[in-house]
């Protein structure tokens, strides 16, 4: 649902993930059909590793082989990283989404892979949706139920909030006018407006731009309070709270928090299928080349090892058992704290600058838990009240948020349980799954105390804390009050021409070093940037038709904060 109410939208271009940091084409630049740039034919086939089988990794690998590079890939887990579509055992094409499961509209990279690939998308069930049938918002035990979508069914007190959001976002931000700069892709409009609000918000938390807001300060506090509870678009905001206002803008403005779609059969489908493309357009390779024949079938083991490789001025990369190779470039796209805790990684790679920023990267915990029910049966009425049996459910007891998934009438459908971040996460960090079960259905109880769920569940449940996982330690990036520098530190890496020798070639992508942390389109940018840091490393060229984000950087880089 908008942010701003009451506003017509369909006479104007659509948002996009373009900017506000750095506003470049990205979805432009990969559709466009003279490619994404060529190679010299004495580099051809050169190997360039890439660290990570997730989204980033995998698409940083299917558009390097089409130049005429060799990506080797690295993987030391499971290939899809944090898009991971677990199945219910014993249902065919029941699973649950632990990782990514809500893709923006405005997401117009990642979308541009979904297309690659023939990957059915539908509207994501969330809070006040279209897709979704009714919402019921506990707070404090006081109930709000509504059906439908729209900011005009909203019960006064939540219609009260979400002005006083809509105008805290116009009075700080200069919204409609930064939006409008985004949906023209007015790079001028949009750096003038966006360039004054980083130093402005960098250093001040989400909470302070709604505290300080006049649109909130004529409310009441229980306003500030059902705004991190209930938040507007995919939910709560309170957890996001103590972090940098920046963070925020960023998913407003390009409209992340709205418009989300899911992938029908599983997120985890994109990487695998991209794994397995062959493209129509390759250079260097025959055709039905795909990552996958290129490996013989699968990724290669985990990296425990980056290092110099001093007699070549390469990167050498050792992986789990002990096998040793050498690249020209290296891509990493996993979280950065496993270059400090995982993987024994040479300090001279990064300046001790970055190496600040990949060290003080603050990664948000996250927890799931679903369950497989033998029906939809929250779509059947109760004959008492005449609501729906179950709802959407946005709450401030432990579960947090509880989303219900219909496969069809008299299908296994499932319920998310709980979705929490942050401290709502940690509570539950030390439980197993059946506890964390018979937690959640003990406080869903008090919201329907007339519903027996437990008598719906069929087969195991399944339960996540990206926390815990080695491979990722948090679910995804959430910038802190003066992060800003760091961010930039790492989203500028791949221009590389001004570094020392000693510390080229070691590329990073992800959607941790993205502007846009959590979100895959992070993930898809940064491993474009990437690629043509490569390709320029190689001698390679983009074409003048469609220049890479290297070639405009200097006239959109992302604004410089002084030290």
């Amino acid at each position: 649902m908008s942010l701003l109410l009451d506003t017509d939208n369909s006479a104007k271009p659509p948002v996009t993930t373009f900017g506000p940091d750095f506003p470049f084409d990205y979805d432009r630049w990969i559709s466009h059909p003279a490619g994404l740039g060529r190679l010299p034919d004495d580099q051809l086939g050169q190997e360039v590793a890439v660290i990570g089988a997730g989204l980033a990794g995998i698409v940083a690998g299917h558009e390097l082989m089409k130049l005429g590079f060799k990506p080797v890939i690295y993987e030391s887990s499971r290939m899809g990283g944090r898009l991971r579509s677990e199945p219910f055992s014993g249902a065919d094409g029941v699973f649950a989404e632990l990782g990514g499961m809500r893709f923006p509209v405005s997401s117009t990279g990642l979308y541009h892979y979904i297309g690659q690939v023939g990957i059915e998308t539908k509207p994501f069930p969330n809070p006040l949706d279209e897709a979704t049938p009714s919402t019921l918002i506990d707070l404090e035990s006081e109930q709000f139920y509504v059906e439908g979508a729209g900011h005009g069914a909203l019960p006064p007190l939540l219609r009260e909030v979400s002005e006083a959001w809509s105008g805290a976002l116009e009075g700080g931000a200069d919204f409609t006018a930064l939006q409008d700069a985004v949906r023209k892709r007015d790079i001028p409009a949009l750096k003038a407006i966006w360039n004054k609000l980083v130093p402005l918000w960098d250093e001040r938390t989400f909470y302070d731009f709604v505290a300080s807001s006049p649109s909130f300060a004529q409310k009441s506090f229980r306003h500030r309070e059902v705004f991190g509870q209930v938040g507007f678009g995919t939910g709560g905001w309170d957890s996001d709270f103590p972090n940098s206002m920046l963070e925020i803008l960023r998913v407003v403005v390009t409209a992340q928090d709205e418009g989300q779609r899911m992938m029908v059969g599983g997120a985890e489908q994109l990487p695998r299928r991209l794994w397995h493309l062959a493209p129509t357009t390759l250079a260097h390779w025959p055709a039905g080349t795909s990552l996958a024949s290129l490996h013989a079938g699968a990724p290669r083991p985990g990296v425990t090892r980056i290092a110099r490789d001093e007699a070549g001025g390469g990167i050498a990369i050792t992986d789990r058992w002990g096998d040793t190779r050498r690249y020209k470039a290296a891509i990493v796209t996993c979280h950065s704290w496993l270059l400090t805790t995982h993987i024994d990684c040479d300090e001279s790679l990064f300046s001790q600058k970055l190496w600040m920023a990949l060290d003080r990267t603050r990664y948000m915990q996250s927890a799931k838990t679903f369950v497989m029910v033998d029906k939809p049966f929250w779509t059947e009425r109760d004959e008492t009240t005449g609501r729906y049996k179950m709802s959407m459910t946005l709450t401030d007891r432990i579960t947090r948020g509880t989303y219900l998934f219909d496969n069809g009438p008299d299908k296994p459908s499932v319920i998310c349980l709980s979705y929490s971040w942050m401290s709502d996460a940690m509570k539950v960090l030390p439980l197993d799954a059946e506890r964390r079960v018979r937690l959640m259905l003990g406080a869903l109880q008090k919201v329907y105390p007339g519903v027996d769920i437990a008598s719906h569940i069929i087969g195991e449940p399944i339960t996540v804390s990206w926390e815990s996982d080695p491979n990722f330690l948090g679910a995804f990036k959430g910038a802190l009050p003066g992060h800003y520098r760091y961010n930039r530190q790492m989203f500028c890496h791949f221009m590389q021409d001004s570094l020392p020798p000693a510390e080229r070639g070691l590329f990073l992508a992800g959607d941790g070093v993205s502007f846009t942390p959590g979100w895959a389109e992070g993930a898809v940018q940064t491993a474009l940037n990437t690629v043509w840091g490569v390709l320029h490393q190689f001698g390679g060229k983009t074409l003048a038709e469609n220049p890479g984000p290297g070639d405009v950087f200097d006239a959109i880089a992302p604004v410089d904060l002084p030290a």
